[in-house]
């Protein structure tokens, strides 16, 4: 099956070298952060309902935090070349940020060269600020003999105002950067479309086709002979050479080079049915090309900084396995959605996610860890499993998270609480009243289902129902779901509205570096 990982790259690259010591993957693309120190948000509706852009950090793009130290040491014991490499450049006038993100890109391509099969291909999607470098990385790792392309893609025609008015030339394209791990590797030749003036030119049709008449200036005598018996050439004497008809084939169009200029963004407009908000997202025609000319159906595509999935989407448009890996929940969550909105929610029978709990021991390992952990149990309950946000002032507004309702007449919250412990009547009641306060229309009250006692279904069934005579349905006003529910894909009963927890970003915004997008 396909396989969604949440959690760090470089465990899960580890795990999986030690199932495949040899290699099982085809092709890899990825397009990492670009150490831009930008954050990446995700916009959501405010319970307060006064921060009209209330934001949630999905990640860094920044790497001055790492401690890359023990990376370079964990290098100089795979491959010295790299280390030496990395620590001669520690040694000099370049900043601690850039040699930690390269440190953190370099054993991660490591990991990502061993990983593929001796016919695979290596695609690195970069920018000017490290391209450089990371260049040098890849030529260590992969050989500079097995470098392929530098591919430039011409990603906007649009320079902006901020960008015509700086002192330097704008930047409009993006690096990418293939390697093979052998000279025995898959590639077929991609062709551009021919251009409408090329189009023209074919302007005669006859029983086989569209064709034009074209100078025969060299030929064999047999070759003339067989175009004479055919009718397929023309001889007149006001002509300096035979006219011989060019019949039009759409498999001779011109080869696509290492520029890509055919290819833009995608459209920002309100009604783009590619964009998801996603600041960095990259067209699915660019990685149609990059997947279509370096691996075949049934290959396995990998991309270990999955981000949206555009690299997974179009592997399962394109009949390719695959393999995505990504550090945030709310990425994976993302991509879910996606495959699912795409391609019908049977796609999810298709591929496993890993890095969640997926069954109760697992939840309950998840429910006792420490605080230090990359997820938190209360992170998985609320936005992974439910699709809700996490409220970070909880300990001063007496419930966990929340989710937004785009009812008719107004926007409406449902408030959520997570029990991780021990759950009790004490604790329904208080939650009852939060409701109440903070005058949300309905509450879901999470817990194990040991837990669950007779005492507090009575006061869950007390509160009566919501919006019963609008729908024709009843809506308990709380409702408690356990844990195991969860992980048997049995949801909430919420009323057939659509969940606007999540906003998206009408434009996207870098001042003090930030970026918002949707989820």
């Amino acid at each position: 099956m396909n396989k969604l990982f949440f959690g760090d790259n470089l465990e899960i690259m580890k795990d999986l070298l030690k199932q495949n010591p040899n290699g099982f993957i085809d092709l890899i693309y990825i397009d990492p952060p670009f150490n831009s120190k930008r954050n990446y948000n995700v916009l959501y509706e405010s319970i307060d309902m006064e921060d009209t852009k209330a934001q949630k950090q999905a990640f860094a793009d920044t790497w001055s935090n790492v401690s890359y130290l023990d990376t370079l040491r964990e290098i100089q014991d795979i491959d010295m070349d790299l280390y030496e490499f990395l620590n001669a450049l520690d040694k000099i006038n370049i900043s601690k940020s850039a040699i930690s993100y390269l440190a953190t890109m370099s054993i991660r391509i490591w990991y990502m060269h061993k990983l593929l099969k001796d016919t695979g291909s290596f695609y690195l999607h970069c920018d000017s600020t490290m391209s450089h470098y990371l260049k040098i990385v890849c030529d260590l790792i992969f050989n500079e003999k097995n470098f392929k392309d530098e591919i430039y893609w011409k990603r906007t025609f649009n320079t902006g105002s901020s960008k015509s008015t700086s002192k330097k030339f704008p930047i409009s394209t993006d690096s990418i950067l293939l390697y093979s791990k052998s000279h025995n590797y898959t590639f077929n030749k991609m062709l551009r479309a021919f251009s409408e003036g090329a189009l023209k030119r074919y302007d005669k049709i006859d029983a086989k086709g569209r064709f034009m008449w074209v100078p025969l200036k060299t030929v064999s005598e047999k070759r003339l002979e067989e175009l004479r018996k055919s009718g397929e050439i023309r001889e007149e004497s006001h002509l300096r050479y035979p006219r011989y008809k060019k019949y039009f084939d759409i498999n001779s169009g011109p080869s696509v080079d290492n520029l890509w200029t055919d290819i833009g963004q995608i459209s920002t407009g309100p009604h783009s049915k590619e964009r998801l908000g996603y600041p960095t997202q990259k067209p699915e025609a660019l990685l149609e090309r990059i997947i279509e000319a370096s691996s075949n159906k049934g290959d396995v595509v990998a991309d270990f900084f999955c981000g949206c999935g555009t690299a997974i989407s179009v592997a399962q448009k394109l009949k390719r396995k695959w393999v995505g890996v990504d550090i945030s929940h709310l990425a994976v969550k993302l991509i879910t959605k996606r495959l699912m909105d795409a391609y019908g929610i049977g796609v999810r029978k298709t591929f496993e996610i890993f890095g969640f709990p997926r069954d109760i021991a697992s939840a309950r390992e998840l429910a006792t860890a420490t605080r230090k952990g990359r997820l938190k149990f209360e992170e998985w309950i609320i936005e992974v499993m439910l699709h809700g946000v996490l409220n970070e002032k909880k300990n001063q507004t007496g419930f966990d998270g929340y989710l937004t309702l785009d009812m008719p007449w107004k926007k409406e919250f449902v408030l959520i609480e997570v029990k991780s412990g021990n759950a009790s009547l004490q604790q329904v009641n208080h939650f009852i009243q939060t409701i109440k306060d903070r005058e949300a229309v309905m509450g879901l009250f999470v817990c194990f289902a040991g837990q669950v006692t007779d005492g507090m279904k009575q006061a869950a069934k007390k509160e009566g129902y919501y919006l019963e005579q609008n729908f024709g349905r009843k809506f308990e006003k709380l409702q408690i779901i356990t844990v195991e529910d969860l992980l048997e894909d049995k949801l909430p009963n919420l009323p057939p509205v659509e969940n606007i927890t999540f906003k998206k970003a009408a434009t996207a915004k870098e001042d003090n570096h930030e970026i918002e997008l949707d989820l």
